[in-house]
């Protein structure tokens, strides 16, 4: 009987308090919106214990081909503070369900990315992007403790629609190892008791841990609301959009080979959304300027460190020990990178990540290297990713469209059928490359 283990009532109150209060924006699409509060670090602290445990009982088993219900598998966990057999104690009670691990196990395998490495870097210490802030999808991110992952939230009908298309996205990278598209390694979902079901998917960051990213743009190649304000862009990490590359004159400069194969990647890996009626997708670019290094130290003021240090308390008896760890956890705040005591912070990792040396994208120093048109080096790092791709042409899409197209030109809109949106994103990112001419 674990009904002494309950969360308490104040704390089933702190968990629930996003839920009653009104939207700030009562314009935000709907979605998994996770408010900024402490419920949100005690969904991913738990998710985290989760992961560990389902990878690690997916790993024991004995390597074979994935099979067709492979793609339908879903195993489901319920943790509590005290743990059993079968599953170890963790930080709160929770329920944790596992999509298609077998799949995700080969997808990981066909990038190169060890389960050793995968679990090492998901451990119980998490870095916060921007504290509070979420994107226009009303989704969350979170970075594991050296960058290398990122977890984000994603609503319910991206979770549906990333299980449909599994068995084609797999085929591909597994064909495709030098593929742009984001790295989806898992697909799970997490329940606080009397909580809302949040689904979550892991996949690689893009951005390098260990360098400033000077520049940022996520680019449609749409032109009708992407322009981010000059207050906003002039902010540490802001992201900027399609109008901002335009007026800055940017060009992508990758010299005449590197030009080519990022061409050619780029019309398989659209052609691939195309086919399964994707859009709404983006090109993230992150730009490091070798010239100005890392002397900025951009990332310490807009990251933080959330770490309830439950292990002074293990000594403790069993439900003495379980109030304790709930309280830590539901109370304690993250501490942004640069208020941390000196040498307390997350080490930078001195080199890249093992498994990007395996594409010609992210092999020199994460990311690619640009070129002159001689094809000789330059002083910029890109970092490149195809991202959002879990978004479909449905009905809700069709009728954005034709609401947008009454007061817009409707070649603009960002909600055109896939093949249209495929076509003006080549378009787009060709024609900002120097040298596309020829």
């Amino acid at each position: 009987d674990y009904s002494d283990l309950a969360p308490s009532k104040e704390e089933r109150r702190v968990m629930r308090g996003s839920r009653r209060r009104p939207s700030a924006n009562p314009l935000l699409p709907i979605g998994t919106q996770i408010a900024p509060g402490h419920a949100n670090y005690v969904l991913m602290y738990n998710m985290l214990t989760g992961i560990r445990v389902s990878v690690s009982r997916c790993e024991a088993k004995d390597s074979r081909p994935v099979r067709f219900d492979d793609y339908i598998a879903a195993h489901k966990y319920s943790f509590d503070v005290v743990g059993d057999e079968m599953t170890p104690s963790s930080r709160y009670d929770f329920k944790f369900k596992d999509y298609a691990p077998w799949v995700f196990r080969c997808i990981r395998e066909a990038f190169h990315l060890s389960t050793e490495d995968y679990l090492v870097s998901l451990t119980d210490k998490y870095i916060l992007s921007e504290v509070g802030s979420s994107g226009k999808s009303g989704s969350f991110f979170y970075y594991s403790q050296d960058y290398r992952f990122i977890i984000k939230t994603v609503h319910h009908t991206e979770h549906k629609f990333m299980r449909q298309i599994l068995p084609q996205y797999y085929e591909f990278v597994r064909d495709h190892p030098n593929t742009l598209l984001s790295r989806i390694y898992g697909l799970h979902r997490i329940k606080l008791p009397h909580g809302r079901k949040v689904h979550f998917i892991v996949m690689s960051n893009i951005l390098p841990p260990n360098k400033d990213i000077h520049a940022q743009f996520d680019l449609k190649g749409s032109m009708l609301g992407r322009e981010l304000s000059a207050e906003l862009a002039a902010k540490p990490r802001a992201c900027m959009k399609d109008k901002n590359w335009v007026k800055m004159n940017q060009r992508l400069h990758l010299g005449p080979a590197k030009r080519r194969a990022f061409v050619k990647q780029l019309i398989e890996d659209v052609t691939l959304l195309i086919r399964l009626n994707i859009m709404d997708y983006s090109l993230l670019i992150g730009v490091h300027d070798l010239n100005k290094g890392n002397v900025a130290k951009l990332r310490d003021t807009t990251l933080a460190m959330f770490d309830p240090q439950t292990t002074d308390i293990q000594q403790l008896n069993r439900l003495t020990r379980a109030h304790t760890i709930r309280k830590k956890v539901v109370h304690t705040d993250p501490v942004t990178l640069d208020a941390l005591p000196h040498g307390t912070a997350p080490p930078l990792p001195e080199s890249m990540f093992p498994e990007l040396r395996h594409s010609i994208f992210y092999r020199e120093d994460g990311g690619i290297l640009s070129a002159d048109p001689n094809d000789d080096p330059a002083q910029f790092i890109y970092y490149l990713g195809v991202i959002d791709i879990l978004t479909p042409y449905n009905m809700v899409k069709r009728t954005e469209h034709i609401v947008k197209a009454i007061v817009h030109d409707g070649s603009q809109i960002s909600a055109i059928n896939p093949r249209k949106y495929g076509l003006r994103f080549l378009r787009f990112m060709i024609r900002s490359l120097e040298g596309c001419e020829d």
